[in-house]
């Protein structure tokens, strides 16, 4: 929201600097983000001045043109070669000198030198129009009346005048301040406080001609009647049929106004429903009234699959979710709240209009907006809700205008459908209460104050507390603790001091520090090459439709989707890290590594969406690499694998005290992945890691092999929580390694050998490693795998002897050969 220094002195009182005045509107809740010095003309017309032509000659060289001598009120007077048809000696002109720069901000931007001319010199430019930016002839220079003075700056003979623009971020909340009598208020509320002026300036309006009439009453009286088909779309809605409508240029002051906040003057009719909605904040609309057909206009939903061609020439499909304005015969004319359509726009042959003065259903206009991707003036306002109370003032402002500077003439009686007044919301609050939210006493007075300023009404009150009514502008104010911000932002956090003594609980820190142990893993797997994604929690159903493992009916739904894309809450993070891999495989980057920390959700509550209780929600890590994997010795160039991916999860778990084989391993889920291993810690998998299923990939427009791992963060804290780290003396006695080649059945595993390995030899047995798996059909006998294991014997009191040893390794391979049946090869 742009607003200018200058034009906000129109409805508010204030002597004070655009730097201060940017402090006082961010402590008040409407943040300026920045504010810059503005001109009428950009750049000022710095360096132009008015000169006298007291010579003009032909050029000596060229039949077009002359060479001028121009007074600009200095000693000497500058040569001037010049090409306009209508330069004559005795003119008074608009002279740019040397280095004054024309167009500033434009494309045609450029700075006036010294040049020569068919070989005659010239020491600056006689200016048209154009030139200047000051209009759109460009026939010839611009002559000045005959009494301008030589010398005299162009900025203080065409009286430009020079503004500040303040740019508000305005918070969602905050509609209120989307306009100029919005942050009048707000402006007026801290000035009084503070005793430093600020009586507000509203412009007074005049009622109607011929009255206002219920639309559910057919009382037209020749205007266009109106017809509203869903109250709770519509709560409000008012029209006025306006003739005699003489379309031409707006007044020139208003034309500045709107330029002064970045809006281009059109016409008149246009120029006033947009000067209206800058000063009061209601988006308002006019239609051709002799394009509405059928003399009548409805407001309803759209049919699906209706075409509507809006006022940027597009044409649209629309919705059964999308409000429009129609003529009698139901054709819809509009986008209600959001753009207006081509075929009924206001044009040069308009002679009368239909004003629209609306209250519409924010979930409604921003689901529109969002569909048709379509972000516009109005669009912003009427999505974060509204003021229904300000239609008629808006209605009003607009029409006073149009009659005094279009000629309008109000045509039979208004139409309003407000079959429902929406009252204003009542909150009970009490004074101790509120002072002891702010922390300080600020006197009960001050309180009064500041609510009266801000138009919240008084209905009943004591020395206790009072009951208050909420102006209906503030659609977020609902409770007494709202109230108390309402308080605070105009009397000023920074007003609060304080206390002598500070009172703070101190409570035990968890162990391990769940965010401790966050930021180690996050440091670990950046400084291992991964880069870390941020993805949106709300995901499309779509992705779950055709899977076990998280089904779609255990989505978190959400009541009122902004889209199709974003409907439910993730049950896993390997989508979004999927759709970031296609991100970047469309933009020619093959080689990923990412990672993610957020957060999963679940319901497992069958049809009863109400049970909250069986709403689930817990964070998880998602690990994915595609591409080309880390290079080492034996591969300059590998692809990545499973076996690197798991890698990096063992060197996570390890960096917590955690190690895989301790943990029961399972098959992952095969509607997920084509190859992997899941990790459980009793019944609930901890981690899961392996290739993603090709129909997954294939479905994402992905077609290079992906390799992921989820981790439950919740568990491995809970695993974690109970690791302990010993430290022990290094042993001085060297360890023994012995290798064994085992010819087993396909269906044992490696944890099975390894757990059988450490219950034959449980005292000198430190570490048993699986480096090499071999199952080729051809090679070995049906059913029948080889493993390669290696085993470090070590004793801390003396060293080993192969005696020692050899007995220890035909233990182990006795065991081997008991349980499993292992053969060596």
């Amino acid at each position: 929201m742009n607003i200018s220094y200058n034009w906000l002195k129109d409805y508010v009182s204030f002597d004070v600097e655009p730097d201060k005045l940017s402090h006082i509107l961010t402590f008040t809740g409407l943040e300026v983000e920045d504010f810059k010095q503005t001109e009428e003309i950009p750049g000022g017309l710095q360096g132009v001045v008015v000169g006298e032509v007291v010579e003009c000659k032909p050029h000596p060289n060229s039949d077009h043109l002359h060479v001028t001598q121009v007074n600009i009120g200095t000693e000497e007077n500058l040569q001037i070669v010049c090409g306009a048809p209508n330069v004559a000696e005795g003119q008074k002109v608009f002279l740019a000198t040397i280095g004054c720069k024309l167009g500033v901000g434009t494309d045609d931007e450029f700075t006036i030198k010294k040049s020569k001319l068919r070989g005659v010199e010239s020491f600056g430019m006689i200016c048209a129009e154009d030139e200047l930016g000051i209009g759109t002839d460009h026939e010839g220079i611009m002559v000045l009346k005959a009494d301008a003075i030589p010398g005299t700056p162009a900025k203080e003979y065409l009286k430009l005048s020079s503004d500040s623009l303040l740019s508000i971020d305005l918070t969602p909340n905050r509609v209120d301040g989307a306009s100029f009598i919005g942050v009048a208020r707000d402006l007026s509320a801290y000035l009084k406080l503070n005793n430093a002026g600020g009586d507000m300036h509203i412009p007074q309006v005049n009622d109607f001609d011929n009255g206002v009439v219920d639309a559910t009453k057919n009382d037209t009286d020749g205007a266009i009647s109106l017809e509203v088909k869903d109250s709770t779309v519509v709560p409000r809605y008012m029209g006025v049929t306006l003739s005699n409508i003489k379309i031409g240029p707006s007044p020139e002051w208003m034309q500045k106004k709107l330029r002064s906040v970045g809006l281009r003057p059109i016409n008149n009719v246009v120029d006033i429903a947009n000067f209206v909605l800058q000063e009061v904040g209601q988006p308002l609309h006019t239609f051709d009234a002799d394009k509405i057909k059928g003399n009548k206009v409805i407001v309803k939903l759209s049919k699906e699959g209706d075409k509507l061609v809006t006022l940027d020439g597009i044409e649209r499909t629309l919705s059964s979710n999308d409000l429009v304005i129609c003529d009698g015969e139901e054709t819809p004319m509009c986008l209600a709240g959001v753009l207006g359509g081509l075929e009924s726009g206001v044009s040069e042959t308009t002679t009368s209009v239909f004003l629209e003065s609306a209250y519409f259903h924010p979930v409604y206009i921003r689901k529109t907006s969002k569909h048709h991707t379509l972000k516009t003036e109005a669009s912003f306002r009427y999505e974060r809700g509204g003021d229904p109370s300000i239609i008629p003032y808006a209605a009003k402002r607009a029409v006073d205008l149009l009659k005094e500077y279009a000629g309008a003439k109000v045509v039979g009686k208004v139409q309003e459908f407000y079959p429902k007044e929406i009252e204003r919301k009542q909150i009970s609050i009490n004074y101790k209460r509120i002072e002891n939210f702010i922390g300080q006493r600020i006197g009960v007075d001050v309180i009064k104050n500041i609510l009266t300023y801000l138009e919240f009404e008084f209905i009943s009150s004591d020395d206790e507390g009072a009951v208050i009514s909420v102006p209906t502008y503030r659609v977020d104010v609902e409770r007494e603790c709202d109230v108390v911000e309402e308080i605070l932002r105009i009397y000023g956090y920074n007003n609060v001091n304080f206390p002598d003594k500070v009172r703070i609980s101190i409570n035990n820190t968890p162990s391990p520090d769940p965010e401790i142990v966050k930021t180690k893993a996050c440091d670990l797997l950046a400084s291992n090459g991964f880069m870390e994604c941020m993805s949106n929690s709300l995901t499309k159903s779509a992705y779950y439709s055709n899977l076990t493992t998280y089904p779609e009916k255990n989505c978190v739904k959400i009541i009122n989707p902004l889209s199709s894309e974003l409907n439910v809450m993730r049950q896993t993070l390997l989508f979004n890290g999927l759709e970031a891999v296609e991100y970047n495989l469309k933009r020619r980057v093959n080689n990923m590594k990412f990672f993610e920390m957020g957060h999963v959700y679940s319901f497992n509550g069958g049809e009863n969406r109400l049970d909250y209780s069986a709403y689930n929600e817990e964070p998880h890590l998602l690990m994915l690499i595609t591409g080309k994997g880390s290079k080492y010795w034996r591969n300059d160039n590998p692809e990545a694998n499973y076996f690197e991916l798991k890698g990096y999860v063992e060197l996570l778990f390890k960096r917590f005290g955690i190690s895989l084989d301790s943990l029961k391993r399972e098959n992952t889920p095969s509607d997920i992945y084509s190859d992997g291993i899941k990790y459980l810690n009793g019944k609930h998998t901890l981690v899961s890691i392996g290739k993603v299923k090709n129909t997954i990939l294939d479905s994402m427009d992905i077609h290079q092999a992906v390799f992921a791992a989820e981790i439950s963060w919740d568990l491995l804290l809970k695993i974690y929580s109970k690791e302990e780290v010993l430290f022990t003396e290094m042993p001085k006695f060297p360890e023994v390694k012995r290798d064994l080649a085992l010819l087993i059945d396909d269906k044992v595993s490696y944890a099975d050998l390894k757990n059988t390995a450490f219950g034959a030899e449980k005292k000198l047995l430190k570490q048993v490693k699986l480096f090499d798996v071999f199952t080729d059909s051809n090679k070995l006998p049906e059913g029948k795998k080889q493993y390669a294991l290696s085993f470090i014997l070590q004793d801390t009191e003396k060293t080993l002897t192969d005696k020692v040893v050899d007995k220890i390794m035909n233990k182990i391979m006795g065991a081997y050969k008991y349980k499993f049946g292992a053969t060596l090869r």
